[in-house]
């Protein structure tokens, strides 16, 4: 259900909101000039990733891929370190903005990165820079920020937080990340910055059938790049998740800030992105097909004996597993919930992910190494981390299942997504699947 409020003098409960799919199009040709650029800024232990779609479907209705940013930082420390924020946020509009020729940049916060943006455009300076600011699920404000004009976008919970003098919409039915990348804050997003609705909410594949991918792999939470590490990338089967070559169709080492591409992809083929160190465990993410151009590709891992890679036990019998999507998992609503099936079994229950606890990534493995797989209780460790939840799974590794793991999602509102990888030995491997938030 979706709720306006414009300002603080009217409220309207809107119909029951159904997506419906749009037929494929060909993209906006709005000049390019026409367009400012957009900054997402994300929030507690966020990325780009949260943005991607978003992204995507920008492009398809004509933005320039190269005119979307996303402003990461190291969301935990982030009270120390606002001034540097603010700095580099400096430099990357007036960089925009030279580059572009535009007036002024459009700018889109959720959550934390609310508190990040609002204390940003307390600057007057600042704010004449930006020509309109997006706050999805964040901080509550007297007036718009900076006097910039404002769309708020609120997800389940209090229906009376607003910005006043914004325009304020309501989402009851969304979860707190689903409000950054659900196509009905897309359509409002797109409308507030050009006035009229976009062609399509749908990402619309490439028409010449490749695509430009380029992201960061980051150490998570603190987004800082991966530096000791080079990325492998191998087209994969669709049906196995197998790698199809024998050796990478691209291979770069990670320096600086983790950077990598672009690396020209087949736009419906499936990738796998590996992360290699010398004498450590490989990383290796599995994404669905990237569709169209895609700057937003984050590879989040963590240094060998650090962060919760630490905590995964590991062996030669079983295969360790992440899965995270841009929009929680709800375990517990039952027929309005999702199911993720792992081998058949589905290992989402009201105990490890509530719709409460706003899990988007989940860590699953062989808890104590026994061979056995308990789904009574979550896994304390992980389970106390933002957005997180960790499970005892025992998932063989080769030569079991025939080498691979069957992975079934189960969206709530419909859709089921496969993806089939193979069950590396967590004792040499790690495996990171991205599934789509649409």
């Amino acid at each position: 259900m979706r709720i306006h409020r414009r300002g603080l003098l009217s409220l309207a409960i809107a119909a029951a909101l159904t997506a419906t799919a749009t037929p494929a199009v060909a993209a906006d040709r709005t000049p390019a000039a026409e367009l400012r650029p957009i900054i997402f800024v994300h929030g507690s232990a966020g990325s780009a990733s949260q943005f991607d779609s978003q992204t995507r479907r920008l492009t398809s209705n004509g933005y320039p891929i190269d005119v979307i940013e996303a402003h990461e930082y190291d969301s935990p420390n982030v009270a120390t370190i606002l001034p540097a924020i603010f700095a580099g946020l400096d430099a990357r509009i007036e960089r925009l903005l030279a580059r572009t020729g535009a007036d002024r940049v459009d700018l889109v916060a959720h959550s934390l990165g609310t508190f990040v943006v609002q204390s940003y455009l307390s600057d007057p300076a600042r704010a004449a820079r930006v020509a309109h600011y997006v706050n999805l699920d964040g901080r509550t404000a007297v007036a718009p920020p900076g006097g910039v004009p404002t769309l708020a976008i609120w997800g389940e919970g209090d229906q009376t937080r607003a910005i006043a003098g914004a325009t304020n919409v309501y989402f009851p039915d969304q979860s707190h990340t689903q409000t950054v990348s659900s196509e009905p804050s897309f359509e409002e997003m797109f409308r507030f910055f050009r006035g009229t609705a976009p062609r399509t909410t749908r990402i619309v594949p490439d028409r010449h059938g490749t695509a430009q991918i380029s992201g960061r792999a980051v150490l998570f939470p603190s987004n800082a790049g991966v530096t000791d590490a080079t990325l492998e990338v191998y087209p994969v089967s669709s049906l196995t998740g197998r790698r199809l070559t024998s050796r990478p169709v691209h291979r770069a080492p990670l320096t600086g800030d983790g950077a990598f591409g672009p690396v020209t992809v087949r736009s419906l083929a499936r990738y796998e992105l590996a992360v290699v160190r010398p004498g450590a465990a490989t990383h290796h993410f599995y994404f669905q097909p990237f569709l169209r151009d895609d700057a937003f590709v984050r590879l989040l891992t963590s240094r060998p004996g650090e962060g919760l890679g630490a905590l995964v036990e590991a062996g030669d019998r079983h295969t360790a597993l992440t899965v995270q999507r841009q929009k929680e998992w709800w375990g517990d609503q039952g027929a309005a919930g999702d199911h993720l099936w792992v081998n058949g079994r589905d290992i989402l229950n009201a105990a490890n992910a509530p719709r409460a606890k706003r899990v988007i990534g989940i860590f699953a493995f062989d808890a104590g190494r026994d061979r056995r797989t308990d789904l009574t209780a979550p896994l304390p460790a992980f389970y106390a981390q933002t957005f997180i939840t960790g499970m005892d799974v025992f998932i063989p590794a080769a030569p079991a299942h025939l080498g691979l793991v069957s992975i079934v999602v189960g969206q709530r509102g419909g859709g089921h997504e496969l993806i089939n990888v193979p069950n590396w030995p967590s004792s040499d491997h790690r495996i990171t699947v991205n599934v789509n938030d649409f």
